[in-house]
């Protein structure tokens, strides 16, 4: 029978266990008995073993003497072998770490609990020295010997820290960045957790340099996630978070030759390594591996669409995994009191170092890159998105006084929406003075003040004082609008000008293409290769703006909850949804920056143009809020910022939306059916005279916008009957104005177009002729193509905005041709008809053929039925018969023998015969009204200077003065030259209709010629109706002469 095992005392336990931990001796293990078990990686420490015994101790390891054991343990130099490794420090405390833990496991099996309790102290012990030492070694590398060639304690803490969070998406297009180290559980969480921030100083500053390193020039594909979620577990600890903006590169302040402020701040701070990430093409110098474009798009028009799908999910699925990080990152650092102060400032210094940005053209060397801007975007709008219900209670506390007084953000730069920087500071100024003199006043007043009189002075106070710290939700507000407007609204419009870019290039190399099938010669060769490596290059660059942004619908709805909230806010500052807007506008609104309401409207176009991108988006504040606003000048000053709201609805109507919801927008709205026609006819007017270089050309494009709206319009019956009572209402007010630009518009487009064409004519006759074309050097062919192409555009262009200004024409006369009858209208509507009955069926129409008409959009056909349905509509609502005199009166375009050609043209194309017959009865009334002219002219005879019009050298019928010039004019011409022009046209002074003039006693004067005339010529008919045969009197052969 075996002998029983000895039984170990508590202390010999302790010292076994401790050895096990520390792998150590203090008896050399070669000895018999001195344990380590053959262990190559047990250090037999002599030294520490003869002093313990001279002390008169046993040589037993105890919690007293464990960090002595641990120091001299450390401070041994180590050495070669296949222990090397276990034996450098760093590795070497990972492992106690370890085995204390699994030493403490198998303690927890001991019956004692005396003894148990004993050891597990023991083992605590042990462990939070071991990580104690960690964190010096570390913070202080050199403190321990280690091997020359091994990394640096921080790196390796780094590759523990990436072990730790490591996911099995993190060989995504590389392999892991955490070595062969394996964190130990709950490890890093003592180091961090237990540490205060004087002995993680010395170890943050290197571990977050490394961790920002590990990012840098990282793209979308590249293994970000992480070092993301190591910032994200670093932090979550306090004093790292309190670390990390404490950092020296949490706002660099270095200086680089060529490199300004904003890119530094991107490429040298630690957040702005992880905000570089991105999908988004950068400059070269700073581009991100591995190449997005090229690995994802190359190619891209030999793709299957199912490749490109993938690649479009793989960047918006990764990009989305980066926002939540990042804004978990950004929302852990605002919730710390001691960092939330050093982030905001972070965040306004991005926006500050990169105002240029705002520019159309930026410069990548100074500014950081639109990936980061577009991050930093998504990350901003998570961060607002507990406030973007836009329940008043949170709209309270966006303190429109930010814009004045916030000392982060300088507002005051920035175009405003109707006040100008010296207006803002002067109203700065009164608000101080006011609130110095109702300070003085309350310090002085006497107790026996009113109640009223207090607490109007308490109103006052509340409205000036300037506050030192604003609300969190104040700051992110503002703060997001200037972050959108830099970054994902910058990115957009240079996605739409990269766009714009391509395809000018494509239709270059179409022109060169088309080229080299008539003769190739080796510089054309080149440009053509040129330019399909460029196309690709733009190709990538736009397929990755279309993957990171316009195929994110969250992030497009993110952004538009945000500026929904931007908009309702701005109404509260003005009273709410509700028309008419107040006389005056508030200081408050006037001076909000102009982008405010651009972004959201260029957001908002943009969105409706991406199928799908608004469905289940409420839009009703945003169409209320561009009704309020799209006619006012006096709120919003920038007739581009209102016309682009045009643009919004233009969008939204309902076959080009692609959306059921955008009918009830336009047909169930209050404000929409008692405003919306109104507002779009003022804005129609109001775009003749924007304060632009290029005002000529712009307001065709956006009365395009606007045209296509109200012929919507025009068919929604509510909208109709809005329509007729405000040209009843505005006969002689915003609706002639509306007609008279309508006429001048129709006139210009259609001569402009007609022209174009017959310019084309001549370049595709020479090109037709290919004996001659072929002789011409390569650069004149070349020359003349551009040519070519560049007109058909212009055509193209001008054509449509003809036919849809003559199309209005043609509807509002049927149902409201009462202002078309005008006197100082009348005139200016027959002329015009009259010029386009020459065009197209005059004797030059022939010459107005082209190959492809409906490639222009000209269709001469439906112009002319078009025309003479407006000849006929105005006839039928002409009561007095004025108009055939005003057609016949008009001396350029009227021929009788048109009319007659035009009613065969329209037998022959099919038009109704009704209308036909209509036309020709006007025709025959117009020639009548020309006989009697001729009759009324001759008895006229010559007219006094006196009695002509200076302008039209016609006879006056109801003289004016002009109160400046002091000229005298006919009411009807100079009502007509003011529909366009509100100058004197003698001297270019303010003039309007309510200033003129009655010229009573000319008036008369001219009645009185006039009766004199008419007198004269009955006398002679009588004289000549008695005088004898053969015999006329002078009279008479006066007359006749």
């Amino acid at each position: 029978m075996a002998s029983s095992k000895p039984q170990r005392s508590p202390a010999e336990v302790e010292d076994i266990i401790l050895r096990k931990i520390l792998l150590v001796a203090l008896v050399d293990p070669s000895a018999s008995g001195g344990g380590g078990g053959g262990d190559p990686r047990v250090v037999y420490l002599e030294q520490t073993a003869a002093e313990i015994l001279s002390e008169g101790k046993p040589l037993l390891l105890s919690r007293d003497c464990t960090e002595r054991v641990l120091l001299d343990r450390l401070s041994y130099g180590g050495g070669d072998g296949p222990a090397a490794v276990e034996r450098r420090p760093f590795f070497y405390l990972i492992g106690c770490f370890r085995r204390a833990q699994d030493e403490a496991k198998k303690v927890a099996a001991m019956k004692d609990p005396a003894v148990r309790a004993e050891i597990e102290a023991a083992i605590k012990h042990a462990r939070k020295l071991v990580v104690s030492y960690c964190r010096i070694h570390v913070g202080h590398p050199d403190m321990f010997p280690s091997s020359p060639a091994a990394a640096s304690p921080a790196s390796d803490l780094l590759s523990l820290i990436f072990s730790e969070v490591s996911g099995p998406t993190d060989v995504f297009a590389g392999n892991s960045l955490a070595g062969d180290l394996k964190s130990p559980p709950g490890f890093l969480d003592e180091f961090f957790r237990e540490a205060d921030s004087e002995s993680l100083e010395p170890i943050m500053g290197e571990l977050f340099d490394k961790l920002k390193q590990s990012v840098e020039k990282v793209s979308a594909l590249g293994n970000f996630q992480q070092p993301l979620r190591a910032l994200l577990l670093l932090v979550g600890y306090p004093n790292c978070a309190k670390a990390l903006v404490n950092h020296p590169h949490w706002i660099p302040t270095d200086k680089y030759i060529l490199i300004g402020e904003g890119r530094m701040i991107e490429i040298g701070s630690i957040l702005g390594a992880f905000l570089h990430v991105s999908a988004l093409p950068d400059y070269k110098e700073f581009k991100s591996k591995p190449d997005v474009g090229q690995q994802c798009f190359a190619n891209a028009s030999t793709r299957r669409p199912a490749d490109l799908l993938s690649s479009y999910t793989t960047i918006k699925t990764v990009m989305n995994i980066l926002y939540d990080g990042l804004a978990e990152v950004f929302l852990t650092l605002l919730k710390n009191t001691d960092t939330r102060e050093k982030v905001l400032e972070f965040i306004a210094e991005v926006i500050k170092k990169n105002a240029a940005r705002s520019r159309m053209q930026v410069d990548p060397l100074l500014c950081a890159s639109s990936g980061m801007f577009v991050n930093l975007s998504a990350v901003m709008l998570r961060l607002c998105e507990p406030f973007l219900d836009a329940t008043a209670s949170k709209r309270e506390k966006i303190d429109p006084q930010y814009i004045f007084y916030n000392k982060r953000l300088d507002f005051r730069q920035l175009t405003a929406m109707n006040a100008s920087s010296e207006e803002v500071a002067a109203w700065i100024e009164n608000q101080s003075h006011n609130c110095r003199l109702i300070e003085s006043q309350e310090a002085t007043s006497s107790g026996n003040n009113s109640g009223a009189s207090l607490l109007t002075k308490g109103r006052l106070l509340m409205s000036c004082t300037k506050k030192e710290k604003y609300s969190f939700i104040c700051e992110s507000f503002f703060m997001t609008t200037r972050v959108l407007n830099l970054g994902l609204m910058k990115a957009l419009s240079d996605f739409k000008h990269l766009v714009q870019e391509l395809a000018r290039y494509e239709e270059e190399l179409s022109t060169c293409k088309a080229m080299r099938d008539q003769g190739a010669s080796p510089q054309l060769e080149e440009d053509i290769k040129r330019l399909e490596k460029v196309i690709e290059i733009l190709s990538q660059d736009k397929l990755c703006y279309e993957a990171q942004i316009l195929r994110d619908g969250a992030l497009l709805q993110r952004a538009l909850s945000f500026y929904r909230l931007v908009i309702i806010w701005m109404v509260d500052l003005v009273g709410g949804f509700k028309m008419p807007l107040p006389p005056k506008c508030p200081m408050e609104f006037a001076c909000i920056p102009e982008h405010f309401i651009d972004d959201a409207m260029d957001l908002l176009i943009i969105t409706s143009r991406i199928p799908r991108a608004l469905e289940g988006f409420v839009l009703d504040d945003f169409l209320n809020f561009i009704i309020m606003f799209m006619a006012s000048p006096s709120y919003v000053k920038n007739p581009y910022l209102r016309a682009k709201m045009v643009e919004v609805l233009n969008c939204w109507i309902p076959h080009r939306s692609g959306l059921s919801t955008t009918a009830s927008l336009f047909e169930g709205h209050q404000l929409s059916l008692e405003y919306l026609v109104r507002n779009l006819l003022k804005l129609y007017v109001d775009i003749e005279f924007t304060g632009s270089h290029t005002q000529f050309f712009d307001k065709f494009t956006i009365r395009h916008n606007i045209a296509e709206l109200l012929e919507y319009l025009w068919d929604v019956p509510s909208h109709n009957n809005a329509w007729r009572q405000i040209a009843r209402e505005e006969e002689k007010g915003v609706y002639l104005n509306f007609l008279n630009f309508l006429i001048n518009d129709s006139i210009y487009l259609l001569d402009e177009s007609l022209n174009k064409i017959l310019e084309l004519k001549e370049i595709e006759a020479e090109m037709a002729n290919t004996t001659e074309w072929e002789r011409r050097p390569p650069q004149e062919r070349e020359e003349r193509m551009r040519q070519f192409h560049s007109r058909e555009n212009i055509v193209r262009f001008d054509m449509k905005l003809a036919n849809e200004d003559v199309g209005m024409l043609a509807f509002t006369s049927e149902q409201i041709p009462t202002p078309f009858l005008l006197p100082e209208m009348v005139e200016r509507v027959a002329s015009m008809l009259n010029y386009f009955l020459l065009q197209l069926a005059g004797p030059q129409r022939k010459s107005l053929s082209v190959k492809d008409p409906e490639k222009y959009e000209f269709r001469p056909k439906q112009l002319l039925k078009q025309i003479v349905k407006i000849y006929v509509h105005i006839s039928r609502g002409d009561k007095e018969n004025i108009f055939p005199a005003a057609i016949s009166k008009d001396g350029r375009s009227y021929n009788e023998q048109l009319f007659s050609t035009a009613a065969d043209i329209l037998w022959k194309i099919g038009e109704d015969g009704k209308i036909i017959q209509e036309f020709v009865q006007l025709a025959a009334k117009a020639k009548a009204a020309a006989s009697e002219a001729m009759d009324a002219e001759a008895i006229l005879g010559d007219i006094p200077d006196e009695f002509l019009d200076p302008i039209q050298y016609t006879l006056m019928k109801d003289p004016v003065i002009l109160p400046s010039s002091r000229v005298s004019v006919d009411r009807a011409v100079i009502q007509r030259h003011l529909l366009s022009d509100s100058t004197d046209p003698f001297n270019r002074s303010h003039l309007t209709q309510d200033m003129l003039i009655p010229d009573t006693e000319l008036k008369l004067r001219i009645e009185e010629f006039i009766r004199a005339q008419e007198s004269r010529k009955r006398s002679k008919t009588s004289g000549l109706q008695f005088s004898k045969p053969n015999e006329p009197d002078d009279g008479v052969a006066d007359m006749v002469e």
